[in-house]
């Protein structure tokens, strides 16, 4: 048995005896190592049960992850509660391709995703509808407390669990994720200590407006990288309820911070849980202050490249949501669009634009009038990761991708626009 650095009780010794098995044996080593590489000094118990993976789809490329699947499964072993995963990559009916991306998508990029769904259905799959980056939101039932102990992945599920609900977890990467939840213990560090939860930017917002959720969360992102903010002023924007409307600003925000930079915990004065508890006390004495006014969310915006050969052509596709919209997000895209068309004297959508949220809020929207409607004017809706999509060659060579999500701008050529810009693009 390797020599391991950090305190671990008999139950975890007898697992690394082989008592357990030989993949469960693995399986926790993978475990202990990655905690020895940071500093633990134990494994804690995971006490929220019900994990969120972040591989979702069935690249050919990863064949150690179906082989990793295929032994845990042939073992007989599963996660102690179920498992949610990020956004399927494909929705033909809702996201249409063309003969030549789908032969890319099903015969280059996507070859194993029927393989891939079924290995999760044996390790704990929660259910079809399992399949979104939000599996905090009421209408999917992943929510873990305040205070509970997670393994989770998808860094944007992870800071809005640290920071919304104030429940603790590392930036995991994938199969990390779901070997916590097999063995049922964490390695202790980082955001799991009171110390790693500590501020180390004091962030003072002094716009004159409320500051674009996507991009405040950018510029925050990008200035303290992988650190802890603690921001003061925008409560004044959002108010001090954690409402669905704030929950939804905060969601956004801090898929930003995330995506461009490394955020895996914020605190926002007065609102979020540990704030609202220790007010300012969170923040460390040697934090460094970042300042926010008009002027600097006009630099960061302004900042972000455009990856069109082209830089003035016209977007020829929209995403909205990414992260998956919540369904007040929904409601009031679906309110804007209607009544932007309604004022320009227009019944159908400028361009093709497609609206992306979770299989349970998707299906809970789907069966408001409000919807129908939308759906007359052109919108699809799809519960799909936009990210996925537009990984595919073909469709990024062939469509210019507007998008007022700063995670998809990031990760793709996709165009970044303000709400308001993007908005009026799509009503014409």
């Amino acid at each position: 048995m390797i020599d391991y650095k950090m305190e671990l009780n008999e139950e975890q010794l007898a697992i690394l005896r082989g008592e357990q098995g030989e993949v469960m044996q693995q399986v926790l080593e993978t475990i202990v190592l990655f905690g020895d590489i940071f500093g633990a000094k134990r494994l804690v118990p995971v006490t929220h049960a019900d994990t969120h993976l972040v591989t979702s789809f069935g690249l050919g490329v990863l064949k150690p992850l179906y082989e990793t699947m295929d032994q845990l499964t042939a073992a007989g072993i599963k996660a102690k509660g179920k498992l949610t995963v990020d956004p399927r990559p494909l929705d033909y009916p809702n996201v249409r391709c063309n003969p030549i991306e789908r032969i890319v998508f099903d015969k280059v990029m996507y070859t194993r995703q029927a393989e891939y769904e079924a290995q999760l259905k044996k390790v704990g799959l929660k259910n079809e509808n399992a399949f979104t980056c939000t599996c905090y939101l009421d209408e999917v039932g992943n929510t873990p407390k305040k205070g509970d102990i997670l393994s989770w992945a998808e860094s944007s599920a992870v800071v809005y669990a640290n920071s919304v609900l104030g429940a603790r977890c590392n930036r995991n990467s994938g199969m990390l994720d779901l070997f916590g939840a097999i063995v049922g213990y964490v390695p202790e560090f980082g955001f799991l200590l009171d110390e790693g939860r500590r501020a180390t930017w004091r962030v003072e917002v002094k716009t004159t407006k409320k500051p674009e959720a996507q991009i405040l969360g950018s510029a925050i992102g990008m200035k303290v990288m992988e650190e802890v903010p603690y921001v003061i002023g925008l409560d004044k924007f959002i108010g001090n309820t954690l409402d669905d409307d704030a929950k939804s600003y905060l969601k956004d925000f801090g898929a930003a911070t995330a995506s461009n930079g490394a955020v895996g915990l914020y605190h926002i004065d007065g609102l979020t849980p540990e704030a609202v508890e220790q007010g300012q006390s969170l923040i460390a004495e040697d934090a460094k202050t970042y300042v926010i006014d008009d002027a600097e969310l006009e630099r960061v915006y302004k900042s972000y490249p455009v990856m069109w050969k082209k830089a003035d052509a016209k977007p020829t596709l929209a995403f909205i949501g990414c992260p998956h919209l919540s369904y007040k997000q929904c409601c009031d895209w679906a309110d804007d669009i209607m009544r932007e068309l309604a004022r320009k004297g227009r019944k159908k959508v400028a361009m093709r634009t497609i609206m992306t949220t979770s299989p349970d809020v998707e299906a809970k929207f789907r069966s408001t009038d409000k919807c129908a409607k939308l759906l007359k004017t052109g919108v699809k809706i799809t519960s799909i990761c936009p990210l996925m999509y537009t990984n595919n060659p073909v469709c990024m060579a062939m469509h210019r991708v507007a998008t007022s999500s700063n995670k998809l701008r990031t990760y793709s050529a996709a165009r970044y626009y303000k709400e308001a810009e993007l908005l009026d693009l799509v009503t014409g």
